[in-house]
């Protein structure tokens, strides 16, 4: 992603660039405000990604969601994968009503962001337990919390792209 592309309009935009993050988490936490975290790929929105946002929502304050960038959805999702760019996937996350910010990041995994936005709350959707969320230590070590939020994983962009591929 290039650092320097501006998002929506200014100051009203609520996907912020990735150098913006730290100071973002340390004016929120001035503020008094619970940090909940919560990411994904969002490549194809659907109603999990709806009611795990909501139930993240419900977790904190203020919602920052981190979306994987194009390389970390290839590598996780395989070729023909992501579907729609960061950029678009970051502004139709940061549309819905439960998303206060959102933030593109390229790792594997949101450790790095979570240390640079150091949240009260990390949360990941049901098809984790607590034992086996990625980012679970960086999380310990910030002295913040996982929970495990969302309907069970019952909808997915595989399922919603194969009934498309056969005619369903």
């Amino acid at each position: 992603m290039n650092d320097q592309r501006e998002y929506g309009s200014g100051e009203e935009s609520r996907v912020i660039l990735r150098h913006d993050l730290r100071a973002l988490g340390e004016r929120l936490r001035r503020e008094g405000k619970r940090i909940a975290f919560a990411n994904g790929c969002f490549d194809v929105l659907h109603v999990g990604h709806v009611r795990y946002l909501r139930a993240a929502r419900a977790e904190g304050d203020v919602l920052v969601v981190g979306v994987n960038g194009d390389a970390a959805v290839r590598a996780l999702k395989g070729l023909g994968r992501p579907l729609l760019t960061a950029e678009a996937r970051a502004e139709l996350v940061a549309a819905l009503e439960a998303v206060d910010y959102v933030v593109i990041f390229e790792e594997p995994n949101a450790e790095a962001v979570l240390t640079e936005l150091n949240p009260h709350v990390h949360c990941k959707g049901t098809d984790y337990t607590e034992e086996n969320v990625p980012e679970r230590e960086v999380m310990r070590r910030l002295g913040g919390e996982v929970r495990i939020v969302g309907d069970p994983k019952d909808h997915s962009t595989r399922a919603i792209l194969a009934g498309i591929a056969s005619g369903s």
